[in-house]
């Protein structure tokens, strides 16, 4: 499990802080700005809204589809660019035709950006939801269930969905699976083909440490190319000049969310590229092997750790989990507790190392024997 000096040099704020909140935000590597810069300065030279700043666009964006596309073990072809986890899940859920005697089914340990997309759904198509506890997802697929909607690392615990027994499950009662992926993509080792879903929804900002407005959703090849378009635009269509009778590109790219900013677009190529030039496979081994010594390290010191998968996500019981998200602040830790569950996350990547996480368990065991 060799430290990544090189890698831990791209993220600035690493000298200053031990930054473990990559669930929420990665850190910026200086890659991203730099490349945003350039882009910002070359608009700022050139103007905007010439066929070459279109055409730099467009290149920007196909450079970031075909940087994800290994990371997903899919064609190029099933990769939609969107702004985020949640527009990928609207995008899906917009593009299915599920009506009142459809069930959806999702677990307890879901994230609000999954959640409201499917109660917004459910006002507009009357299905019904039917909640599960995470760890009981398979078992529960019923001949009713035509869509599984959840994470396939929960944001909570930070455990991994049986993404190929569920899919098996929901094959044999005619289901799709839609999997939120926002703590997979980048963290963990994913290939949806062994995943076996029909779509997963991922984010830039996470832990591919690209910008705010940044995500990927992979829609299954066969399945895109007979799915309308939910939220048709320009970039939708393969004809421009026929609006009206709306021929769609061919496979996910007619769920593309429109023309993406230049500079937000470099950032996050850059920000992909920085975690490649590292090796994507030393990168998905490093965080998740360093997130399970911090969590033995925190059950051993007495902590009460969430049941958890091999994932890059830790989360521990406190008192008060806000007070002590603070109070780790003050000593350079930066975690975040998560609301009504009375629990702290931290979340580990491979830019982290041994000695903060040990100093970590150090500082949390202190504040658990503190009367």
């Amino acid at each position: 499990m060799a430290d990544l000096p090189a890698l831990r040099a791209e993220y600035p704020v690493l000298a200053a802080k031990a930054y473990l909140n990559a669930g929420t935000q990665g850190p910026i590597p200086r890659r991203a700005v730099a490349l945003a810069q350039q882009e910002l300065e070359a608009e700022l030279r050139d103007g905007r809204g010439t066929r070459r700043s279109f055409e730099a666009i467009g290149g920007l964006m196909e450079r970031v589809r075909a940087a994800v596309v290994p990371l997903l073990g899919c064609e190029g072809v099933e990769v939609a660019l969107t702004r985020s986890t949640t527009d990928g899940i609207n995008s899906a859920l917009g593009a299915l035709d599920l009506g009142p005697d459809d069930e959806v089914l999702t677990s307890d340990e879901e994230h609000p950006g999954l959640l409201a997309p499917i109660a917004a759904s459910r006002a507009r198509r009357g299905f019904s939801v039917r909640t599960v506890p995470f760890e009981r997802l398979v078992e529960a697929v019923e001949a009713r269930t035509s869509l599984v909607a959840c994470s396939h690392v929960s944001w909570v615990s930070g455990q991994v969905v049986d993404g190929a027994a569920l899919a098996a499950a929901a094959r044999h009662a005619g289901a799709l699976v839609l999997l939120d992926g926002a703590q997979g993509l980048g963290a963990v080792p994913v290939d949806v083909r062994v995943l076996d879903c029909d779509f997963y929804a991922a984010a830039g900002q996470k832990w591919l440490c690209g910008p705010d407005g940044s995500g990927y959703l992979y829609v299954r090849a066969e399945l895109a190319e007979r799915l309308p378009c939910p939220w048709p635009s320009f970039l939708s269509l393969s004809d421009p000049g026929r609006p009206s009778d709306l021929p769609l590109k061919p496979g996910a790219a007619r769920f593309d969310l429109g023309v993406f900013a230049r500079a937000q677009t470099a950032a996050s190529l850059g920000a992909i590229e920085t975690l490649a030039e590292a090796g994507w496979e030393r990168v998905l081994r490093r965080g998740p092997d360093l997130a399970a010594r911090l969590a033995d390290g925190l059950a051993a010191s007495g902590l009460e750790i969430a049941d958890r998968g091999p994932s890059t996500l830790v989360s521990w019981a406190a008192a008060d989990a806000a007070a002590e998200v603070e109070r780790l602040a003050a000593a350079g830790f930066v975690v975040r507790d998560l609301p009504g569950r009375g629990l702290v996350r931290a979340s580990v990547g491979a830019w982290s190392n041994e000695e903060e996480l040990d100093r970590l368990v150090e500082l949390a065991a202190g504040a658990s024997t503190t009367p």
